[in-house]
């Protein structure tokens, strides 16, 4: 989250607040986040509160006098009385065509359910979960393959060229007016839970192929296939070669292109499997480590 005192000609970054360190990896050691480590190489102060709620905090926060606060992902809420400090407001990045999608968890929601498009919105921030209104908005269609991971990466991309497009039109003076969000067509984009991942073979392959998607990288789709818990990073529905009437779960066939498994109402053909302990591989290499068992 970084304060922003607004230049005539460059919007100087005078702090960036992000969440506290965390474990990370098999070692569990502590690690800082991308964001930490890109503003301490460019020589940023850092800053890194457990809440914005402590008052010593928000009176650390007044102090920097910023113009402006802009969050992106930042994970905190922030206050009514942080939202009071910029002179200018506080604005959020947000990743979907707001009002769809609001909440935690955009754009693996957008995936999940098979949303044609999303984006990226600049809003003003409110005390109402990304209630508030609407400054600038950018659209983009989501690839059929394309993973919530992937269209993480593109979509801060597109954030990024947005908030500097917001920035120097609030330079220049041509910001247009923030634009009130219709109060049609909201939905929540709850948090993923780790649970969410198992699937189920009941499903239709439709349904299971955009939650294989939407929960890579995290938490990674997994089923039970012939027996074992597998995890599973890649699969897209395909129709059978012939009328499917096995049980969902059942392996129809198995191939180096994939494993078809029976559906409740088609078929999954799994592409990327890892094993428990093992590594992420394809199909074939799966069905050579597990030879004459499927």
């Amino acid at each position: 989250m970084p304060g922003l005192r607004v230049a005539c000609e460059r919007a100087e970054v005078v702090a960036v607040y992000t969440q506290p360190d965390r474990p990370a990896g098999r070692g569990r050691v502590l690690t800082p986040s991308p964001v930490k480590q890109e503003a301490l190489q460019r020589g940023i102060e850092v800053r890194q509160p457990e809440t914005l709620r402590d008052p010593e905090v928000q009176t650390q926060l007044q102090a920097l006098e910023p113009d402006l606060i802009v969050t992106a992902a930042y994970g905190l809420i922030l206050p009514k009385k942080v939202l009071k400090i910029p002179r200018l407001g506080c604005w959020n990045l947000h990743g979907s065509l707001l009002p769809r999608w609001r909440g935690a968890a955009p754009i693996q929601r957008a995936v999940e359910a098979g949303d044609a498009e999303t984006g990226v919105c600049l809003m003003e921030m409110e005390a109402g979960l990304d209630t508030g209104p609407v400054l600038l908005r950018a659209a983009t269609a989501i690839g059929a393959d394309e993973t919530s991971g992937q269209l993480y990466e593109r979509l801060a991309g597109i954030g990024a060229d947005v908030l500097a497009q917001g920035l120097t039109m609030l330079d220049a003076g041509t910001l247009p007016a923030a634009q009130p969000q219709s109060t049609e067509g909201v939905t929540h984009a709850a948090k993923i839970e780790k649970a969410e991942g198992r699937l189920d073979w009941s499903d239709s392959a439709e349904v299971l192929a955009r939650k294989v998607r939407a929960f890579q990288p995290w938490p990674v789709a997994e089923a039970v296939l012939a027996g074992e818990r597998v995890r599973i990073h890649a699969a897209k529905a395909v129709a059978a070669d012939v009328d499917v009437d096995a049980a969902p779960g059942s392996v129809v066939a198995a191939t180096r292109d994939g494993i078809d498994v029976a559906c409740g109402d088609g078929v999954l053909r799994l592409l990327t499997l890892q094993r428990e302990g093992g590594r992420a591989v394809s199909a074939a290499d799966y069905l050579n480590a597990r030879r004459g068992q499927l």
